[in-house]
């Protein structure tokens, strides 16, 4: 740039530099409007790139290039990629539409604490449409001039916008960004957020924003200076320092996965703040870096085949004319360079031809913004420049166009410093990856973690079953990887919802979950196996409230597991169906301890000696908890009603597949006797008619120890195949991948699978086929490395996701508190403890 151009651009005169910004004239729902001008905007969706194989990466890749030149070939685009922190307060906002159960208030609090902490960036990616010049009729022009004019836009005009719009939409809708319309909320953010004023956009519940309301959205005021600007507030004082950076020279060649994704990457740049430099030697220093959230504007144009053909030829023409100047003078050789260029040009000239790819002009700009200090934004400026510098791309502060480049960056605005821009071919934009990255979940859900991709976000799973989908879930991992936790929290998140929760704790370690949810205030109770919960589990008072009938046939099929063998034979079974059908049609309070009873008090000698028999199986533990008699006042342990159950059976003792049943013991029978009450219970109250409308999910760790029986098998495979219709969601928590692909009724009604670190590579292979990943060393490794940390340390919650959409991302679950973490601890200790304080607060231990 001449003296005398830097003197004008100093001193506001000179060209597209130095223009005044643009002036809006409306907002609406996807678009924007300046007095000159009309754009279009959309929000694009982020892809789960990350975990991507090859062959899926290239062909997005390649709809991506597609899209470029069919559908925007010649258009005027500007793309943004903005970051805004999580709002806590609007998720407390949203707790009321989620919770209704319990102490939620206190529960949705302690997690909006947790964001606040955490403070996750969120991106934003924008993509912008310049439809057109408005065309303003000259009756209007003169109104205008003489100030006598309506506000607003006209509404014929509104309307030929919102169509040219909608109809560029429907094909936008279908490419890889799967872009939908940008709200007026979200635009009104995008213009207002340059200000840094700190005032909220004054648009809630407008689809037009015009007049007053408009220009309040652009009433900051930015000093320039040679390097930066500085944002100054409505106070006067300086809110922020942003800087704006070119990118003027890149790599002849960029591959993709890798440098290539320069747009992708804006969230993994990070910097050590200045004032953590002087921390001691000793610290990690890793642990102290924290994101720069870069923010990019690049705009763009793609040149239609023919312009690009020809902006080839001519490019080709000059290189033919260095060659004979070249030739025609003393030098002879053109050099190398020439000829390089030459060879490039034809082999571009012939691929444009040949394949579905054209020419794009493209001005690239990084925005780096801090609140904190100049030396801050340098800082942050430093590590920028480092980051991509790693990548062979030169990323450097626009000296002395600060104010134009920022002007630039604006919604409506010009490209104002063309010198700064490149030509490349569409592939080398589409390699960027601006909408890449890692995604999971769902929008509206309760947040349960973050993910830890390659771009950071919330992870929100609905904790409830929907009716429009499979609703089984699989937790699958290896021991102490925090599976169970996990399992636990999306119980409690259901419980929250209104969901009827039965745990069946297999394993003796859900003793906190009882206890978190007395903690909130939910209703709970923790039902173990001891004379203290004899009664528990037994089936005629459980299946009351579905009718007497449904127990006239579940108890004595029951009964005749733990029966002896040589009493069936001489026709126990037909005492028992006559025991159970006589107490239930008599008793006011019928339970399966009269049946004892009354077996024992029979004439006939093979029904008393079968009330004996049963009798002194239920001094047992196991029989207790299924006939024995309950204790005098004690409530029900288990109901129908919206809160936590839980049973604990640690010590199960089942026979194994396809076991004969004469071959079983007495503590086998009782076994399977005690789980068929359970079993029983969780589907017959799924399947109540009269509580179809009630949320349910039943929880079952240790899934392994349940489908080693045929009862167990079908109970799983039943509940996963009707969960949709019953409103069920059911949790499987488990160690065995390998199993759980062996059945194909869980298998087909997985909607979501929640993957930890496993070692061997059957159970990794059977993992990466249940996540939808590729399976092969690659994916073995990855899922080798789930939870391990930096260091080598173990990181608890740790996981890969696959939502009900087919997508998986890395997330990290995340407890809210320390005291919940604590209580949910499934170590033994903890167990114990988070027991012993249930029963303190009034639930059954």
């Amino acid at each position: 740039m001449r003296v005398l151009e830097k003197v004008s651009t100093l001193l506001g005169v000179g060209g597209d530099r130095s223009a005044p910004p643009p002036v809006y004239a409306g907002i609406a729902d996807g678009l924007v409007l300046t007095e000159g001008e009309v754009w279009a905007w959309w929000t694009c969706e982020t892809s789960n790139s990350d975990l991507m194989s090859e062959a899926e990466r290239d062909a997005e890749q390649a709809r991506a290039e597609t899209a470029l030149t069919s559908v925007l070939a010649g258009m005027d685009v500007h793309l943004r990629v903005l970051w805004s922190p999580y709002s806590a307060d609007d998720y407390r906002a949203e707790a009321a539409d989620m919770y209704r159960v319990g102490r939620w208030q206190e529960w949705a609090e302690h997690r909006a604490v947790r964001l606040d902490q955490i403070a996750l960036p969120i991106r934003h990616v924008l993509l912008g449409v310049r439809l057109g010049a408005r065309k303003i009729p000259a009756g209007r022009r003169v109104t205008d001039a003489a100030g006598v004019s309506a506000p607003g836009v006209p509404a014929r005009e509104l309307a030929s916008w919102h169509t040219a719009a909608r109809r560029l939409g429907r094909r936008l809708e279908s490419s890889p960004w799967r872009c939908s319309t940008a709200t007026v909320e979200m635009l009104a953010w995008m213009i207002t957020r340059e200000q840094h004023r700190g005032v909220p956009a004054p648009v809630a519940g407008r689809s037009l924003v015009t007049g007053a309301a408009l220009a309040a959205l652009t009433r900051g005021r930015a000093l320039p200076y040679s390097d930066h600007l500085r944002m100054v507030d409505a106070a006067g004082e300086v809110a922020a320092w942003v800087a704006v950076l070119t990118m003027p020279s890149w790599p002849e060649r960029m591959a993709t996965p890798g440098p290539g994704e320069w747009l992708r990457t804006l969230a993994e740049v990070s910097y050590l703040p200045p004032d953590e430099e002087d921390q001691e030697q000793n610290l990690d220093a890793a642990g102290l870096l924290v994101p720069v959230s870069p923010e990019a504007s690049v705009r763009l144009r793609v040149l239609p085949k023919r312009t690009a053909i020809a902006r080839t030829d001519e490019t080709a023409k000059l290189v033919r004319e260095q060659k004979r100047s070249a030739a025609s003078h003393s030098i002879g050789d053109p050099g190398q360079v020439i000829t390089d260029a030459g060879e490039a040009m034809a082999e571009l000239r012939a691929d444009l031809e040949r394949e579905e790819l054209s020419l794009l002009e493209d001005h690239p700009r990084l925005v780096v913004t801090s609140t904190v200090s100049l030396e801050d934004l340098r800082a942050r400026v430093d590590a920028v420049a480092a980051h991509y510098g790693d990548f062979g791309i030169t990323v450097q502060v626009g000296t002395d166009e600060q104010r134009a480049l920022w002007l630039e960056t604006w919604a409506g605005d010009r490209v104002r410093v063309p010198d700064l821009g490149h030509v490349r071919d569409t592939a080398a934009m589409a390699g960027a990856w601006w909408w890449g990255g890692a995604r999971v979940g769902d929008d509206h859900s309760p947040v349960i973690g973050y993910l830890t991709g390659s771009t950071p976000g919330v992870v929100r799973l609905p904790p409830v079953a929907d009716g429009r989908d499979a609703t089984t879930v699989a937790l699958i991992g290896r021991s102490g990887r925090g599976k169970t936790t996990a399992g636990m929290m999306l119980a409690m998140e259901g419980a929250f919802c209104g969901s009827w929760v039965l745990a069946l704790d297999f394993k003796g370690d859900l003793s906190g979950l009882s206890g978190a949810a007395a903690r909130y205030g939910l209703p709970t109770s923790l039902v173990q196996m001891g004379r203290a919960h004899a009664g528990s589990a037994d089936l005629i008072p459980l299946l009351a409230e579905a009718g007497r009938d449904a127990a006239r046939a579940e108890v004595p099929a029951q009964l005749s597991l733990v029966t002896p063998a040589h009493l069936r034979a001489a026709g126990a079974e037909v005492a028992l169906q006559a025991a159970v059908n006589a107490v239930i049609g008599s008793s006011p309070d019928p339970a399966t301890w009269q049946v004892v009873e009354h077996l024992k008090e029979a004439a006939d000698p093979v029904a008393r000696a079968t009330g004996e028999a049963l009798y002194e199986l239920a001094q047992t533990p196991h029989g207790g908890l299924f006939m024995g008699r309950p204790q005098p006042g004690s409530a029900p342990p288990l109901t129908a009603q919206p809160g936590v159950w839980v049973v604990q059976l640690p010590g199960l003792s089942l026979p194994g597949v396809g076991e004969e049943r004469e071959r079983w013991t007495s503590v086998q029978a009782l076994s399977v006797a005690v789980m068929h009450s359970l079993l029983a219970y969780g589907v017959t109250t799924a399947g109540r008619p009269d509580l179809r409308t009630l949320a349910k999910t039943i929880m079952v760790p240790e899934v392994h120890v349940l489908t080693g029986t045929a009862q167990g098998r079908h109970f799983a495979d039943y509940i996963a195949r009707v969960a949709r219709a019953l409103g069920v969601r059911f949790l499987l928590d488990t160690q065995d991948a390998t199993g759980i692909l062996m059945l194909p009724g869980v298998v087909e009604q997985l909607a979501m699978v929640i993957g930890f670190q496993l070692t061997s590579a059957p159970q990794q292979d059977a993992l990466a086929e249940l996540l939808g990943l590729p399976v092969g060393p690659a994916t073995r490794e990855l899922i080798r490395s789930i939870g391990i940390g930096p260091n080598g340390d173990v990181r608890h919650g740790h996981s890969i996701i696959r939502d009900h959409r087919f997508g998986s991302a890395a997330a990290q679950w995340d407890v809210p508190t320390a005291e919940l973490l604590d209580i949910l601890d499934t170590a033994p200790r903890a167990a114990d403890l988070a027991g012993a304080e249930a029963a303190q607060v009034g639930v059954p231990a």
